[in-house]
Protein backbone atom coordinates (compact mmCIF):
# COMPACT_ATOMS: atom_id res chain seq x y z
CA UNK A 1 0.00 0.00 0.00
CA UNK A 2 1.33 3.25 -0.81
CA UNK A 3 1.92 6.30 1.71
CA UNK A 4 -1.38 7.69 -0.14
CA UNK A 5 -3.19 5.24 -0.14
CA UNK A 6 -2.58 4.50 3.48
CA UNK A 7 -3.24 7.92 4.73
CA UNK A 8 -6.52 8.21 2.66
CA UNK A 9 -7.69 4.91 4.10
CA UNK A 10 -7.09 5.73 7.69
CA UNK A 11 -8.72 9.22 7.55
CA UNK A 12 -11.97 7.69 5.80
CA UNK A 13 -11.64 4.82 8.41
CA UNK A 14 -11.60 6.91 10.87
CA UNK A 15 -14.44 9.53 9.50
CA UNK A 16 -16.69 6.40 9.82
CA UNK A 17 -15.82 5.18 13.01
CA UNK A 18 -16.53 9.00 14.57
CA UNK A 19 -19.68 8.89 12.90
CA UNK A 20 -20.37 5.81 14.72
CA UNK A 21 -19.31 6.77 17.65
CA UNK A 22 -21.06 9.87 18.26
CA UNK A 23 -24.33 8.41 17.39
CA UNK A 24 -23.59 5.43 19.81
CA UNK A 25 -23.07 8.14 22.75
CA UNK A 26 -25.61 10.53 21.42
CA UNK A 27 -28.04 7.65 22.43
CA UNK A 28 -26.35 7.27 26.19
CA UNK A 29 -26.98 11.25 26.66
CA UNK A 30 -23.25 12.20 26.14
CA UNK A 31 -22.97 15.35 24.35
CA UNK A 32 -21.00 18.36 24.57
CA UNK A 33 -17.19 18.30 25.39
CA UNK A 34 -17.51 14.86 26.58
CA UNK A 35 -18.45 13.77 22.86
CA UNK A 36 -15.83 15.42 21.26
CA UNK A 37 -12.98 13.84 23.71
CA UNK A 38 -14.55 10.20 23.08
CA UNK A 39 -14.86 10.82 19.25
CA UNK A 40 -11.04 12.21 19.45
CA UNK A 41 -9.60 9.21 21.66
CA UNK A 42 -11.35 6.37 19.33
CA UNK A 43 -10.68 8.37 16.02
CA UNK A 44 -6.71 8.67 17.60
CA UNK A 45 -6.39 4.96 18.66
CA UNK A 46 -7.76 3.49 15.27
CA UNK A 47 -5.33 6.03 13.06
CA UNK A 48 -2.16 5.93 15.85
CA UNK A 49 -2.18 2.15 15.98
CA UNK A 50 -2.60 1.56 11.82
CA UNK A 51 0.61 3.46 11.40
CA UNK A 52 2.78 2.19 14.22
CA UNK A 53 2.03 -1.48 12.46
CA UNK A 54 2.20 0.08 9.01
CA UNK A 55 4.72 2.47 9.04
CA UNK A 56 7.08 1.09 12.18
CA UNK A 57 10.40 2.96 11.50
CA UNK A 58 8.05 6.38 10.56
CA UNK A 59 7.88 9.38 13.10
CA UNK A 60 4.26 10.36 14.19
CA UNK A 61 2.92 13.75 15.79
CA UNK A 62 -0.96 13.67 16.62
CA UNK A 63 -2.54 16.50 18.65
CA UNK A 64 -4.28 13.52 20.99
CA UNK A 65 -0.69 12.17 22.09
CA UNK A 66 2.22 13.08 24.28
CA UNK A 67 4.63 14.98 21.59
CA UNK A 68 7.67 12.13 21.45
CA UNK A 69 10.87 14.80 20.15
CA UNK A 70 12.06 11.25 18.58
CA UNK A 71 10.34 12.07 15.50
CA UNK A 72 12.69 15.74 15.05
CA UNK A 73 15.43 12.81 13.88
CA UNK A 74 12.83 11.15 11.29
CA UNK A 75 13.16 12.11 7.67
CA UNK A 76 9.43 10.82 7.55
CA UNK A 77 7.16 11.81 10.35
CA UNK A 78 2.98 11.32 9.93
CA UNK A 79 1.35 14.48 11.26
CA UNK A 80 -2.74 13.67 12.64
CA UNK A 81 -5.22 15.29 13.60
CA UNK A 82 -7.82 12.80 14.44
CA UNK A 83 -10.57 14.96 15.24
CA UNK A 84 -10.59 18.82 13.30
CA UNK A 85 -13.14 20.49 14.99
CA UNK A 86 -14.50 19.00 18.13
CA UNK A 87 -17.30 21.61 18.89
CA UNK A 88 -18.58 21.03 15.49
CA UNK A 89 -18.57 17.22 15.40
CA UNK A 90 -20.41 17.74 18.70
CA UNK A 91 -22.66 20.52 17.51
CA UNK A 92 -23.39 17.52 14.38
CA UNK A 93 -22.29 20.34 12.40
CA UNK A 94 -20.74 19.37 9.20
CA UNK A 95 -17.86 21.26 8.97
CA UNK A 96 -15.02 19.31 10.92
CA UNK A 97 -12.25 17.16 9.34
CA UNK A 98 -10.08 14.17 9.57
CA UNK A 99 -6.50 14.85 8.73
CA UNK A 100 -3.77 12.58 8.03
CA UNK A 101 -0.16 13.72 6.76
CA UNK A 102 3.19 12.55 5.62
CA UNK A 103 5.66 15.26 5.84
CA UNK A 104 8.95 14.36 4.06
CA UNK A 105 12.50 16.54 5.05
CA UNK A 106 9.84 19.04 6.69
CA UNK A 107 7.90 19.58 3.94
CA UNK A 108 4.26 18.12 3.21
CA UNK A 109 4.51 15.37 0.85
CA UNK A 110 1.30 13.31 1.26
CA UNK A 111 -2.25 14.32 2.61
CA UNK A 112 -5.91 12.89 3.07
CA UNK A 113 -8.27 15.10 4.53
CA UNK A 114 -11.70 13.38 5.27
CA UNK A 115 -14.99 15.57 5.66
CA UNK A 116 -17.30 12.56 7.22
CA UNK A 117 -20.82 13.97 6.82
CA UNK A 118 -20.24 14.21 3.45
CA UNK A 119 -19.00 10.99 3.07
CA UNK A 120 -15.56 12.72 1.06
CA UNK A 121 -12.10 11.94 1.39
CA UNK A 122 -9.62 14.99 -0.49
CA UNK A 123 -6.25 13.58 -1.28
CA UNK A 124 -3.16 15.35 -2.27
CA UNK A 125 -2.27 12.25 -5.21
CA UNK A 126 -5.96 12.92 -6.32
CA UNK A 127 -5.91 16.23 -7.97
CA UNK A 128 -9.53 17.48 -8.95
CA UNK A 129 -10.09 20.80 -11.41
CA UNK A 130 -10.17 24.03 -9.60
CA UNK A 131 -13.51 26.05 -11.33
CA UNK A 132 -12.62 29.01 -12.37
CA UNK A 133 -13.32 31.71 -9.43
CA UNK A 134 -16.53 33.58 -9.53
CA UNK A 135 -17.10 37.69 -10.28
CA UNK A 136 -17.08 37.95 -6.36
CA UNK A 137 -14.38 36.30 -4.35
CA UNK A 138 -15.42 34.49 -1.27
CA UNK A 139 -13.19 34.10 2.11
CA UNK A 140 -14.02 31.54 4.46
CA UNK A 141 -13.07 32.48 8.32
CA UNK A 142 -13.26 30.84 11.32
CA UNK A 143 -16.87 30.76 12.71
CA UNK A 144 -15.66 31.68 16.17
CA UNK A 145 -12.83 34.06 15.82
CA UNK A 146 -12.13 35.83 12.59
CA UNK A 147 -8.29 36.94 11.80
CA UNK A 148 -8.42 40.89 11.60
CA UNK A 149 -5.93 40.19 8.68
CA UNK A 150 -8.61 38.43 7.09
CA UNK A 151 -11.39 41.00 7.29
CA UNK A 152 -9.14 43.61 6.31
CA UNK A 153 -8.42 41.48 3.14
CA UNK A 154 -11.92 40.71 2.55
CA UNK A 155 -12.38 44.39 2.80
CA UNK A 156 -10.17 45.38 0.03
CA UNK A 157 -10.88 42.84 -2.12
CA UNK A 158 -14.91 42.96 -1.50
CA UNK A 159 -15.29 39.29 -1.02
CA UNK A 160 -17.50 37.21 0.67
CA UNK A 161 -17.34 36.00 4.05
CA UNK A 162 -18.41 32.78 4.89
CA UNK A 163 -17.56 31.19 8.77
CA UNK A 164 -16.72 27.96 9.01
CA UNK A 165 -16.05 25.59 11.47
CA UNK A 166 -12.21 23.17 11.55
CA UNK A 167 -9.51 24.32 9.44
CA UNK A 168 -9.64 21.32 7.41
CA UNK A 169 -13.24 22.24 6.24
CA UNK A 170 -12.31 25.93 5.25
CA UNK A 171 -8.92 24.45 3.88
CA UNK A 172 -11.11 21.85 1.31
CA UNK A 173 -13.83 24.60 0.47
CA UNK A 174 -10.95 26.51 -1.54
CA UNK A 175 -9.92 22.84 -2.42
CA UNK A 176 -13.68 21.41 -3.52
CA UNK A 177 -14.25 25.62 -5.41
CA UNK A 178 -16.54 25.98 -2.46
CA UNK A 179 -14.22 29.48 -1.97
CA UNK A 180 -11.30 31.47 -3.18
CA UNK A 181 -9.20 32.28 0.10
CA UNK A 182 -8.69 30.59 3.42
CA UNK A 183 -6.46 33.03 5.44
CA UNK A 184 -5.96 32.74 9.12
CA UNK A 185 -3.55 34.12 10.98
CA UNK A 186 -5.09 33.56 14.84
CA UNK A 187 -2.49 30.65 15.27
CA UNK A 188 -2.32 27.08 14.27
CA UNK A 189 -0.17 23.86 15.24
CA UNK A 190 1.24 21.40 12.53
CA UNK A 191 -1.64 19.08 12.92
CA UNK A 192 -3.92 21.89 12.16
CA UNK A 193 -2.74 22.26 8.39
CA UNK A 194 -0.34 19.81 7.63
CA UNK A 195 -2.62 17.67 5.71
CA UNK A 196 -5.29 20.36 4.67
CA UNK A 197 -1.95 21.92 3.00
CA UNK A 198 -0.71 18.84 1.24
CA UNK A 199 -4.51 18.44 -0.18
CA UNK A 200 -4.01 22.10 -1.61
CA UNK A 201 -0.88 21.79 -3.05
CA UNK A 202 -1.49 18.72 -5.12
CA UNK A 203 -4.67 20.46 -6.21
CA UNK A 204 -2.31 23.15 -7.53
CA UNK A 205 -3.12 25.88 -5.57
CA UNK A 206 -0.86 28.31 -3.18
CA UNK A 207 0.05 27.44 0.21
CA UNK A 208 2.10 29.39 2.38
CA UNK A 209 2.74 31.42 5.58
CA UNK A 210 0.82 35.23 5.35
CA UNK A 211 4.32 36.48 4.49
CA UNK A 212 4.87 34.63 1.46
CA UNK A 213 7.43 31.99 3.42
CA UNK A 214 6.75 28.27 3.15
CA UNK A 215 5.02 26.39 5.57
CA UNK A 216 7.85 23.84 7.57
CA UNK A 217 6.66 20.95 9.63
CA UNK A 218 8.01 18.49 12.10
CA UNK A 219 9.70 21.08 13.99
CA UNK A 220 10.29 21.56 17.90
CA UNK A 221 7.95 24.02 18.52
CA UNK A 222 4.53 22.70 16.40
CA UNK A 223 2.98 26.27 16.76
CA UNK A 224 2.09 27.74 13.10
CA UNK A 225 1.18 31.24 13.43
CA UNK A 226 -0.60 31.82 9.93
CA UNK A 227 -1.28 30.45 7.32
CA UNK A 228 -2.57 31.03 3.20
CA UNK A 229 -4.19 28.96 1.52
CA UNK A 230 -6.00 30.58 -2.09
CA UNK A 231 -6.04 30.17 -5.75
CA UNK A 232 -2.34 30.81 -7.17
CA UNK A 233 -3.59 33.61 -9.48
CA UNK A 234 -4.82 35.94 -5.80
CA UNK A 235 -1.30 35.13 -4.11
CA UNK A 236 -0.05 37.80 -5.11
CA UNK A 237 -2.36 40.19 -4.28
CA UNK A 238 -3.06 39.01 -0.84
CA UNK A 239 0.27 38.63 0.21
CA UNK A 240 0.54 42.55 -1.23
CA UNK A 241 -2.27 43.32 1.09
CA UNK A 242 -1.03 41.98 3.85
CA UNK A 243 2.38 43.34 3.26
CA UNK A 244 1.18 46.73 2.72
CA UNK A 245 -1.27 46.95 6.00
Amino acid sequence: MTDAELAARLARAAGELLLERRAALLAEGIAGKALGAEGDAAANALICEALRIARPDDGLMSEEEKDNPARLAKSRVWIVDPLDGTREYGEERGDWAVHVALAIDGATSIGAVALPEFGLVLRSDQPAAILPPPARLRMVVSRTRPAAEAMIVAAALDAEVIPMGSAGAKAMAVVRGEADIYLHSGGQYEWDNCAPVAVALGHGLHASRIDGSPLVYNQADTYMPDLLICRPGHAATVLGLLASK
